[in-house]
């Protein structure tokens, strides 16, 4: 029976007893802290035979102090926070779960752009304090819709948007123009959208900054911004800057730089307030999404701890270095 290490936040807290189900089966379940700090979890990952990872990162220094592990399962789609190369290079296994909250990040990622184009949180906090002054937003259905990264929660957020009449461009370096028109968008890209979007929502891959100040220097008009995908992607120096002059109208996001590191951010200034609405991670934090991010991990877990090739592999293990690990756990 293995041990297996869960540090992302919501492992297990759905509609499944996830942990319940891996202890009955013998298993032994051991939890961490989801920022991975390598000091608190150097005991566990001693231990681990595979390790259920959240948003920390995942380095070789985390690899070299679990001579066991066999693999780590993403819980979540994106992978790069984990050195992938570094577990390829040990053996190991990384695994993700792609698909499993993609419904639930389009949901609120369409929920950001109403509550930045009607001030939801403005309006709710304005009422608190017996103001009931009304602030004048915008109809999504008369905007130009941009969608930046249009794979599986993209794609579902034009669906979404369907249904209220907005025009809806979309870009993806990963797509033909055909492509994304079958998905429901017409082909625009970045430099573009700034020209003629009224909103536009970002689920690119991190790793790469596309709203920065030369790009926010073609904006034409107004704009909303809507960010559930990777803090990275804004410069938020300078997209603050923009918010104070008026190019960008409001901005709403599931993430900020540094967020779990508590590090102040220059969009949480108190004259931004009426202009930038955030909330802390929540886009996949719904039951139906948590059920399937945990149990498709678990099923890459189980697989890979049983020598048999995962659901959703993402990288191909040197063979001869997980034979080695073996060779070192049965010493």
């Amino acid at each position: 029976m293995a041990t297996i290490l869960a540090t992302s936040r919501s492992f297990g807290d759905g509609s499944r007893d996830l942990v319940g189900e891996l202890e009955r089966a013998g298993h032994t379940v051991l939890r961490g802290p989801s920022d991975h700090g390598l000091d608190a979890l150097r005991e566990a990952l001693a231990v681990a035979d595979a390790w259920i990872a959240g948003t920390g990162p995942v380095t070789a220094e985390h690899l070299d102090a679990a001579p066991r592990l066999r693999v780590v399962a993403r819980y979540g789609v994106g992978t790069e926070a984990v050195d992938v190369a570094a577990a390829t290079a040990r053996g190991i296994l990384v695994t993700n779960t792609p698909g499993a909250n993609s419904d639930a990040v389009a949901d609120h990622a369409v929920a950001l752009m109403l509550a930045a184009l009607r001030s939801i949180a403005h309006g709710d906090r304005q009422v608190r304090r017996g103001d009931w002054r009304a602030v004048r937003g915008r109809e999504l259905g008369a905007l130009t819709v941009g969608i930046v990264g249009f794979g599986r929660i993209g794609r579902g957020v034009a669906r979404r948007l369907g249904g209220f009449g907005s025009r809806i461009v979309a870009t993806d370096p990963m797509l033909t123009d055909e492509q994304v028109r079958d998905g429901g968008a017409e082909p625009l890209d970045l430099a573009a959208m700034a020209r003629e979007c009224g909103l536009i929502t970002l689920h690119a891959p991190g790793g790469q900054t596309l709203v920065d100040a030369g790009w926010l220097a073609g904006v034409a008009r107004p704009l909303v911004l809507v960010n559930t995908a990777r803090a990275d992607l804004v410069d938020e120096a300078a997209l603050a800057e923009a918010l104070r002059d008026g190019r960008v109208a409001a901005f709403a996001a599931d993430t900020l730089a540094g967020d779990t590191a508590g590090t102040a951010s220059p969009l949480l200034a108190d004259d931004l307030a009426d202009r930038v609405t955030l909330t802390p991670h929540l886009g996949a934090q719904t039951v139906e999404a948590v059920d399937g991010m945990g149990s498709i991990a678990v099923a890459n877990a189980l697989a890979a701890l049983e020598g048999i090739a995962p659901p959703n592999p993402v990288n191909d293990p040197d063979p001869a270095a997980l034979a080695a690990r073996r060779r070192e756990e049965q010493a």
